[in-house]
């Protein structure tokens, strides 16, 4: 058995339990996912993700990939998106996959009406072995959830693997504000209001508990950029969001 040890939030754990323990607390949060990022971000993350769109200007006839997408959002957003140019220009339909290794996720983002006249699939499936062949996909995001993967270099491989030549990745991910007196109010808020709101909306605290946790031990913007470029990405660079509450991080596959 590995020796090998990762976090799980500010916990030292077995590398070998991460899934289980991060699949556990998803398990936890699934129903109430949706509901409990509205509260901890009061809405803001819905335009985080409407900038994400943006950044990958979706076009007719694309197809995406949307890993640990769980509840569809990002999927939705870039089908509509694609739809919109496509009503000017014509082209045909884009379409994504919503990759997530929690089934509770992939269940509770189930919706017939947001999916309406989506060419929408769900897959249940790791980051870090993605079940799909090779240069399947004009775009890859991921959002809120490579924090939460066990090896995070191996996942950026896969991205670049199922990529087609020209294709761009998008990584939304929460992360440290640079500034240290908005740091030091995001600490205050974070740890004292977040886990006592997934108590009261959801019942669990400790779930909360360690995705405040996982945020702090997440790397800081330049050093993740390096390791995307060192999974072999091209043209890499973040934009912070909300003075550095959150960034965006792309790169091309070249």
């Amino acid at each position: 058995m590995s020796d090998k040890t990762i976090d799980f939030g500010f916990e030292t754990i077995p590398e070998a339990e991460k899934i289980s323990r991060v699949k556990g607390v998803f398990d936890s949060v699934a129903s109430n996912y949706d509901l409990m990022n509205d509260a901890m971000s009061v809405g803001i993350h819905r335009v985080w993700k409407n900038m994400t769109i943006t950044r990958l200007n979706p076009q007719p006839g694309e197809r995406l990939l949307d890993v640990a997408g769980g509840t569809g959002d990002i999927a939705r957003r870039f089908i509509r998106a694609a739809d919109e140019v496509r009503m000017r220009r014509g082209g045909e339909p884009a379409s994504a996959v919503v990759c997530d290794i929690n089934d509770q996720m992939l269940l509770a983002g189930i919706d017939p009406e947001k999916d309406r006249g989506l060419n929408l699939t769900r897959i249940c499936g790791n980051a870090e072995c993605l079940p799909f062949e090779d240069g399947q996909f004009d775009a890859v995001t991921i959002s809120f959830g490579i924090r939460n993967v066990t090896d995070r270099m191996e996942a950026l491989r896969e991205f670049r693997r199922v990529l087609k030549p020209g294709g761009r990745l998008g990584i939304l991910e929460f992360t440290t504000p640079p500034a240290k007196f908005i740091q030091a109010f995001y600490d205050a808020y974070s740890f004292a209001v977040i886990p006592r709101l997934g108590q009261i909306l959801t019942g669990d605290r400790d779930s909360y508990q360690y995705l405040v946790e996982s945020i702090r031990k997440f790397p800081r913007q330049e050093v993740f950029a390096e390791m995307i470029r060192e999974a072999g990405f091209a043209q890499v660079s973040y934009q912070d969001y909300s003075t550095g509450i959150a960034a965006l991080h792309t790169g091309w596959k070249l």
